[in-house]
């Protein structure tokens, strides 16, 4: 009866006391002890109320209902699905909503919506991969600033992929402690795409110059990212850069003049598909015929294959002597055992080339240190 009397005096009643009685009735069924005939048609009265032609109404429910977790499901899916202001403090903050209910949500919802759920006190691995699937940049900027969103490394992986292109997206991830590898290499691509793809850069450097300082600028940024990489996740970094085509003879010959051994090693291993322990015994004893059929059947070709043979073995004599472990120098050394060859074929002059802008760049960054030690021991 108390029910039938509220349906017809809501037939007639003004908005504001519909509100009200929205508001008190949501109170009510949260706050009053109820015996179950009553809180149905309590519920029955808030679900009739959904229906209301005013958003004010609806709104009144929603305030009341959103944060707490005794809410009706059905009435909390139903109004997470109304008009963006009372959606909106639903979708942030109801307890009530299921991971799955949230992935529904987001696969019908616009990018407002997302960037709601993206902002929730507690993403699940599972949201946070939906979101990864569809959402635009916009609300995965949310989802990366959130401390309590919870990714798995694929996740991580589509986002970069999906959005690498967006710098804010790149700096969110890289700030990451728990990304891969992979992913920053992934991301390196992205920045120098970005780069090359500069009308400024372009017009100011010219498209040729711009091709190689974008190349080169690449590679330093991937050898830094191995300084940190090891084991497995070598192997599968190395696989990925092979994949992508990227393990050309001037990248590798760049990565063994900055010290990335168990790099070059992985990367013969990759694209040889020999045993890594043939690969790293010939590289550490093998004599200079040996190093150089190993590194030719892994596809370098024999008019450059000498270069890299006298890089590892100037590696080679450098960690066996104990006077003269100067890592730093192999650039310097190879320029000095090179230059002015004049029976130089024209891939190997071009590899000596790059070989001495690195040296040339070593010792720049040498001297830029000594000057700033210099300038701290002053002050």
């Amino acid at each position: 009866m108390i029910v039938a009397a509220f349906f017809r005096w809501v037939e007639t009643a003004k908005t504001q006391d519909r509100a009200r009685a929205a508001n008190a009735l949501a109170r009510a069924y949260l706050k009053s002890e109820m015996v179950p005939e009553e809180r149905q048609s309590a519920q029955m009265a808030m679900t009739y109320l959904l229906d209301d032609p005013s958003p004010q109404v609806r709104l009144a429910l929603a305030e009341v209902l959103a944060r707490e977790a005794r809410a009706p499901r059905a009435l909390m899916v139903s109004l997470a699905e109304d008009q963006p202001e009372i959606a909106s403090t639903v979708i942030l903050h109801s307890p009530v909503l299921s991971d799955a209910d949230l992935v529904d949500i987001a696969g019908r919802g616009t990018v407002e919506t997302r960037a709601l759920i993206a902002a929730r006190a507690e993403v699940s691995v599972g949201v946070a991969a939906a979101l990864a699937e569809i959402g635009e940049a916009a609300e995965l900027e949310v989802l990366l600033e959130n401390p309590d969103a919870r990714f798995t490394a694929f996740t991580l992986r589509r986002i970069a992929e999906r959005h690498g292109h967006c710098e804010r997206i790149r700096s969110l991830l890289l700030d990451r402690d728990d990304l891969s590898s992979g992913v920053r290499q992934l991301l390196v691509q992205f920045v120098t795409d970005a780069l090359a793809g500069s009308g400024l850069v372009i017009g100011a450097i010219g498209s040729r110059r711009i091709e190689r300082i974008v190349r080169e600028a690449g590679h330093c940024a991937t050898i830094a990212l191995l300084a940190d990489v090891h084991g497995e996740e070598l192997s599968r970094l190395t696989d990925q850069l092979r994949i992508a085509g990227r393990l050309s003879p001037a990248f590798l010959m760049h990565a063994l003049c900055a010290g990335r051994t168990d790099f070059f090693s992985a990367a013969i291993v990759a694209i040889s598909g020999l045993e890594e322990r043939r690969v790293r015994s010939i590289l550490a004893t093998g004599r200079f015929h040996a190093v150089r059929a190993l590194l030719e059947s892994a596809g370098l070709g024999r008019d450059v294959s000498p270069v890299f043979v006298e890089a590892v073995m100037l590696w080679r004599s450098l960690i066996q002597s104990a006077d003269s472990f100067d890592l730093e120098h192999i650039a310097q050394r190879l320029v000095l055992r090179y230059r002015g060859n004049h029976e130089l074929n024209d891939a190997a002059r071009a590899l000596i080339d790059m070989v001495e802008r690195l040296a040339i760049a070593e010792e720049r960054r040498l001297a830029r240190d000594y000057a700033s030690g210099f300038a701290l021991a002053a002050a």
